[in-house]
């Protein structure tokens, strides 16, 4: 961030009320939220905005060429920046699928202010955020209090066991250490959302062997 108090914020969406209405919201923003640009779609995004100018990405999922257009979402994250998904879907399969595709926090647009500005700020932060959508999604459905992990998170999760350097996993797993950061605060949420917080890696550890993930003889 440029400094300790600022966070760089970019939108994409196609429609200009979303634009003008969270543009207002930052300027009441305290701690400051700056809404450096704004963009009507990803591909406009990715060609105009280098990862470094900006803390957190405001995206919208459906845009007029498609319905929901998860490639997008995918293409952003990869990319390194950190995403806050803002959609009036709710879907608890879609708001999963999102969340392990990369994106940091998920929104309805219902949520509004009261949770977006916090979500920016956390996400430009490296830090987890639970939306009630997010809560909603991740214990729908859940006859115990197991989070849904994908396949990615476990994978990461046990290399990130097996080694103290998260260096070390980037390069085997071919990823940045930013994008295992925003896998483990997934984590994180997740356990959190089922009541069962895991904020050390030494809780995490215990929390994976309670529910299968990993044995003693992984570690």
């Amino acid at each position: 961030m440029p400094d300790e108090f600022t966070v760089r914020v970019a939108v994409i969406d196609d429609h200009d009320i979303i634009h003008d209405g969270i543009r207002g919201w930052c300027a009441l923003s305290d701690p400051p939220v700056q809404l450096v640009s704004a963009y009507t779609s990803p591909d406009e995004f990715l060609a105009a905005t280098a990862e470094d100018t900006i803390d957190a990405v405001v995206l919208d999922l459906q845009f007029p060429d498609r319905v929901v257009d998860l490639r997008a979402l995918t293409d952003v994250c990869e990319r390194g920046f950190r995403v806050v998904v803002y959609s009036h879907y709710t879907d608890t399969h879609l708001v999963l699928e999102c969340l392990d595709r990369g994106a940091v926090t998920y929104l309805s647009k219902t949520e509004g202010r009261q949770h977006l500005l916090p979500a920016l700020r956390a996400a430009a932060a490296e830090l987890p955020y639970l939306t009630p959508t997010m809560a909603k999604a991740m214990t729908a459905d859940q006859a115990d209090t197991r989070p849904h992990l994908s396949n990615r998170e476990r994978e990461i999760l046990i290399n990130w066991f097996q080694t103290e350097s998260k260096t070390l996993v980037a390069k085997s797993l071919y990823i940045s250490v930013k994008t295992i950061d925003t896998h483990l605060d997934r984590i994180r949420t997740k356990y959190a959302a089922v009541g069962r917080p895991a904020k050390t890696k030494a809780a995490l550890v215990v929390r994976a062997i309670q529910d299968g993930i990993v044995s003693t003889d992984d570690l």
